[in-house]
């Protein structure tokens, strides 16, 4: 398992053999219903294959341009790049496999990106009304599992998980759950951080934070799945950017934030290629 605290340059040229990450990005995948959801973007084959993985967004969601007529959204929403999507292209072109990601927002609205963080008490109380309510992650931990049950019923033999900010606290209690689906998990910059969830974790972990995340839960956490008999398949780091640097608060115009943005998505597929054993 590796940690580290400062940037990295990978010399894994294999591993970070990824397409051009671009600020003006056109996904490659398709929307469509799938487990219970009615819309799902999904990328990489038609059918899934051995390998699969379910990627579970920010509080932010996404939305794609022609989503902005359609929810009225402010211009500032409207104009974010689908960041989360282009991070879905690119492992599944890198690991050959299907990826899923599903509106877990559906039926609400995600929490609008020019509204964050909250400022006013009224805008506070409201945060936290959304993530009591209908963002509750407990929510949506059934309803995670069964995307990666219909993806094993359709072939998969290896489920990922990754999840950022909120949807990291989704995946790893997802992956801490008794008879889990999940063979793997990762967790993104993630929201809730705590050592409890790690106590209970059945799967392999790939824990990459930011700077903003609490640093003794991280530790906390390595100790953990260090004891585990899965240890030599897990992998952490923290890496030197903000809360939200790989998802929907990317700018990849910013040099350093699309530097850091490409050294995850290297970071993550050399740990799913290695708790799934392809590497």
């Amino acid at each position: 398992m590796s940690t580290s605290t400062g940037t990295v340059h990978n010399s894994n040229v294999a591993c970070c053999n990824i397409p051009p990450v671009k600020s003006d990005y056109q996904p490659k995948g398709i929307y469509k219903s799938y487990a219970g959801f009615k819309k799902a973007y999904v990328t990489g084959p038609e059918k899934p294959g051995k390998l699969a993985l379910v990627a579970v967004y920010d509080i932010f969601g996404w939305v794609s341009l022609s989503d902005c007529d359609r929810f009225l959204v402010s211009y500032i929403k409207c104009r974010f790049k689908p960041q989360t999507q282009q991070g879905a292209d690119i492992l599944a072109e890198d690991l050959k496999a299907q990826v899923v990601m599903p509106d877990f927002f559906e039926g609400d609205e995600p929490w609008p990106v020019d509204n964050f963080p909250p400022t006013t008490d009224e805008d506070k109380k409201k945060f936290q009304a959304w993530f009591g309510g209908f963002a509750n992650p407990a929510n949506h931990v059934p309803r995670l599992i069964n995307v990666a049950k219909t993806l094993k019923e359709e072939g998969a033999e290896f489920v990922v998980a990754y999840g950022y900010c909120w949807g990291g606290k989704v995946s790893i209690v997802a992956g801490s759950q008794e008879g889990t689906p999940f063979d793997a998990v990762s967790i993104i910059h993630p929201a809730m951080l705590s050592a409890d969830d790690a106590e209970k974790l059945n799967v392999p972990l790939g824990m990459f934070i930011s700077n903003d995340e609490s640093k003794e839960e991280f530790e906390k956490i390595v100790n953990v799945i260090s004891k585990k008999p899965f240890a030599d398949k897990n992998d952490s780091r923290i890496f030197d950017s903000f809360h939200g640097f790989a998802a929907a608060r990317a700018d990849l115009d910013d040099p350093d934030n699309k530097a850091k943005y490409v050294d995850l998505y290297c970071t993550l597929i050399k740990f799913v290629k290695k708790a799934s054993g392809a590497s």
